[in-house]
């Protein structure tokens, strides 16, 4: 039994062991060949033990720790992400829903979609004139569209005969989406949900960048101008970590509601 255990944790955890090995033993080789004092992975868990020993220090407005960074980025990206869904998934039931809205708003996705996000950011400093709410602008029009997509795809995929059952029972539009169309989208719209916060987060550091003030983005633009490069090795690290972390939570999230809907 112990060795069985044993087996099953070795297996488990070592190709994990092995990825992160190769990581710093090239990071290793990268530092010891470079010929611009690259950080090598000792001096960066060094300066990372001294970053974290201190995260919510704050010594004025451009001036404060990395813990407040991830904070302001994550109040931004959960404001613009949660406008993109008030707004994302019930377009999505609709466009799903109705033919007449498919053919109206599909071209218009197709066009908006593959738009570059740094492409929103100019109209929301010229509309809003302020970088905070042109970076949650920014989220919102970039994470709206997987919602929207996944939803629409969802409804469009509920079973004919589910809609014939409702058209017999003469159910109301109300009864029809809360009690056939939502439980069957459910899944879907989960996948939107979770593919969208990881747009959200990834366009939240590029647009820090470009609009300052607070946030893990503007820490690495700012740490770039004092050529600390240590510290912008564990804001990236920061950033995937805390980017691995949401999507985790959502594919629970999601595993959880779809369980609940098969076991139901």
């Amino acid at each position: 039994m112990l060795a069985r255990f044993l087996k099953s944790l070795l297996s488990q955890a070592l190709p994990p062991f092995l990825g992160l090995a190769l990581l710093v033993g090239i990071w290793s080789l990268v530092s010891l060949s470079s010929t611009n004092n690259f950080p090598s992975p000792t001096d960066t868990l060094m300066q990372a033990i001294s970053v974290f020993s201190d995260p919510f220090y704050s010594n004025g407005p451009n001036d404060q720790g990395v813990g407040w960074n991830v904070l302001s980025s994550l109040k931004r990206v959960a404001l613009g992400f949660g406008l993109a869904a008030l707004v994302g998934i019930p377009l999505g039931f609709l466009i799903g829903r109705f033919e007449f809205l498919s053919r109206m708003f599909n071209p218009l996705i197709s066009l908006l979609r593959p738009v570059s996000p740094l492409a929103w950011l100019p109209i929301g400093l010229l509309v809003f004139k302020g970088a905070n709410p042109a970076a949650i602008w920014t989220i919102f029009i970039c994470s709206i569209w997987p919602m929207v997509i996944n939803t629409a795809v969802g409804v469009q995929r509920v079973p004919q005969d589910y809609m014939n059952v409702a058209r017999v029972l003469n159910l109301s539009e109300w009864k029809i989406i809360s009690k056939i169309l939502f439980p069957a989208v459910l899944p879907y719209m989960l996948t939107g949900v979770r593919l969208a916060v990881g747009t959200a987060w990834l366009v939240i550091v590029a647009a820090e960048m470009l609009t300052g003030g607070v946030g893990i983005g503007f820490w690495v633009w700012d740490e770039w101008n004092n050529l600390n490069v240590k510290n912008i090795i564990i804001a990236i690290f920061v950033i995937g970590i805390v980017g691995l972390v949401l999507e985790y939570a959502l594919i629970k999230l999601a595993t959880a509601f779809t369980f609940e809907e098969v076991r139901t």
